[in-house]
């Protein structure tokens, strides 16, 4: 599993990260998602590694934390 945090704002960037944001369910500064970490969920969190950080978890996070 992959906890992604967004921790730079989005404003001011191309809009296609701004989506790629959106694609990972990632709205509000500090907010976090948890990802099963597949190779496509890898190359999304690569487009916006300059906004977000990236945590791998041992086995799977609860749906209340998401």
């Amino acid at each position: 599993m992959l906890k992604i945090t967004l921790v730079k704002s989005p404003i001011g960037y191309r809009a296609d990260q701004r989506q790629t944001l959106e694609a990972l369910g990632l709205r509000r500064m500090g907010q976090s998602v948890a990802h099963a970490d597949t190779p496509s969920i890898r190359g999304l969190t690569f487009k916006v590694r300059h906004l977000v950080r990236v945590e791998e978890q041992e086995g799977g996070v609860s749906p209340a934390h998401r």
